[in-house]
């Protein structure tokens, strides 16, 4: 299985969120807020009204989560839902967001999730984080951040297709490859320094320009196949 493939079979696996008991504004938002993801809002209510205003998220496999529409807005209003990373216990319905795609991010979008991930790799000060920046011209800019990856003690892996000579580093490992899914892909990986709970990942793809479709996952298997998958694939370092 390629990154590719594995983007595509996230796409695949639409999810539903469901708003029952509700007026159609707060429907309305909620698919505005939710429009370059893979889940279909739609509106419901029971027959008594009761119990209130509530959410439920679902896939093909039945009900995922459930939670007052209250709360469900409150948390999506205190986080960024255009980002996504920063996994918190007190959102039942978000935390089972991860590994949905989202369609069409922009470049600030996808920096912004990837800076998350750096900073968590950061803050745990050690670990294995893989970064993949598509051309070695892209990771010129980003070299101040992964020298000091390294100098804090994270085993950082850089993946880059040949568009220019590569930079002289110190404190990371640099891949160069001329692989069609290197050049296509943006992927930041963290493996968490064998913590379950710090592990997460950012995958996407370029489909039309700077325009990326992919997925974030907070699952340690997931995480864990796309350490392996490339410790695997691409074994040579430019020193």
């Amino acid at each position: 299985m390629s990154l590719s493939e594995l983007i595509a079979g996230v796409e695949d696996h639409e999810k539903q969120l469901i708003v029952f008991n509700a007026d159609d504004d707060a429907v309305a938002d909620l698919e505005r807020q939710f429009t370059d993801r893979n889940v279909a809002v739609s509106a419901d209510s029971t027959v008594s009204g009761r119990p209130g205003q509530f959410v439920t998220l679902s896939d093909d496999d039945g009900l995922i989560a459930a939670t007052s529409l209250t709360e469900f807005t409150e948390r999506l209003d205190g986080t960024d839902q255009q980002i996504g990373i920063g996994k918190s216990p007190y959102r039942p319905i978000l935390d089972e967001l991860d590994e949905t795609m989202f369609t069409s991010w922009s470049i600030g979008q996808m920096m912004a999730a990837t800076r998350e991930i750096e900073d968590r790799a950061f803050r745990v000060g050690k670990g294995r984080l893989d970064a993949g920046f598509q051309t070695v011209s892209t990771l010129s800019g980003e070299l101040d951040v992964y020298e000091r990856l390294g100098e804090c003690g994270v085993d950082a892996h850089a993946y880059a297709a040949p568009d220019e000579e590569p930079p002289a580093h110190d404190h990371f490992t640099l891949h160069v490859e001329r692989a069609a899914e290197i050049e296509t892909s943006w992927f930041v990986v963290f493996d968490g320094a064998g913590d379950d709970d710090q592990k997460c990942a950012l995958l996407a793809e370029e489909r039309g320009p700077r325009e990326f479709y992919g997925f974030w996952t907070y699952d340690p298997g997931t995480v864990d196949w796309l350490v392996d998958y490339l410790e695997t694939t691409y074994g040579r370092i430019e020193q």
